[in-house]
């Protein structure tokens, strides 16, 4: 028995050991690892921040039209319907002076026609379709004022005058004759002098001002003495809720207390003019090919400058008068 306790103790030992040591026949374990859980990732709640949108850039033939009317801001048609209010417009002018010999198809010679929407306050210049040969394309709007008594009808320019008098006596630059006694003319002026013009009447553009007669800022009626050859036919009508195709243009403010730039018209290209000669342009509204024309042929304007003295004396613009 002494023995028997001295093995068993032993056996126990051993019997451990071996449950300790993996047998080489065992089945492995084939639980697999498990991968960690990727860590969700915050996002950020801000949002990105918007790309600012660039401000739209304004053409040239548009921006003066805008940037130069102080006095009354113009109204001006998106140029993608030019053609088609065009369209419409002088299909109805054609139709309504027929019986004064009215035709679009155009005259050989002559590259304009001039409509004048008396009630509207604006003259609109179109051009020639080269694809029809009728004046068709609207190329330029220019602000007017005519009168009660302008005549309405059609008709072609018979004579221009570098300087005109008027009645009153005032005087008027770069005037076209329309028919009888009735012109395309300036703002009125006191005397000969450029530097004299009848400022509040200036103040009226846009707006029915005259004895009959179609008065323009002098960029505008002198684009038409330049260009508009003797013989240019001519539409006068009356249309107050649609002035044109093109909108109707804003008009430039002058401040009667200012002695020194009231007398003269802003838009007179003349080098006197104390004006900036950013308002050389007026603000009339310009097709693209208008604008080209502007710019190409600005720098011959100076070579057809009526003299800026000529005769006669300035006057208070408060004095009352008949006004061309």
């Amino acid at each position: 028995m002494s023995n028997l306790r001295r093995i068993l103790p032993l056996l126990l030992c051993l019997s451990l050991l071996c449950a300790c040591v993996q047998m080489p026949n065992a089945p492995k374990d084939e639980t697999p690892l498990q991968s960690p859980l990727p860590t969700a990732t915050a996002e950020s709640s801000a949002a990105p921040a918007p790309t600012a949108t660039p401000e739209p850039t304004m053409v040239p033939a548009m921006a003066t039209a805008h940037d130069n009317a102080t006095r009354t801001a113009p109204v001006i048609e998106d140029p993608s319907v030019w053609d088609e209010n065009a369209e419409q417009v002088l299909s109805a002018l054609e139709k309504q002076f027929a019986s004064y010999g009215m035709t679009l198809t155009a005259k050989e010679g002559y590259p304009y026609l001039l409509a004048v929407n008396n009630a509207g306050g604006t003259v609109t210049v179109y051009t020639v379709d080269a694809a029809t040969g009728r004046y068709a394309v609207p190329f330029m709007a220019m602000v007017c004022s005519g009168g009660a008594d302008t005549p309405t009808g059609y008709f072609s320019t018979p004579v221009d005058y570098s300087w005109r008098l008027l009645m009153g006596p005032s005087y008027g630059q770069y005037a076209t004759r329309i028919y009888s006694s009735y012109l395309f003319h300036s703002v009125p002026y006191y005397s000969q002098h450029k530097d004299d013009v009848e400022y509040d009447e200036f103040n009226k553009l846009g707006t029915i001002a005259s004895l009959g007669c179609i008065r323009l800022a002098v960029v505008d009626v002198k684009w038409i003495y330049d260009n508009c050859p003797l013989g240019t036919p001519v539409v006068i009508y009356n249309d107050k809720e649609n002035p044109g195709p093109m909108g109707k243009p804003g008009t430039i403010y002058t401040d009667p207390a200012d002695t020194e730039k009231r007398g003269w018209d802003p838009t007179d290209p003349d080098p006197a003019n104390p004006w900036d000669d950013a308002f050389e342009s007026g603000t009339a509204i310009r097709s693209q090919a208008a604008w080209d024309q502007w710019e190409d042929e600005r720098e011959g304007w100076m070579k057809s400058l009526t003299p800026t003295d000529l005769q006669g004396w300035s006057t208070d613009s408060k004095v009352e008068g008949t006004r061309g």
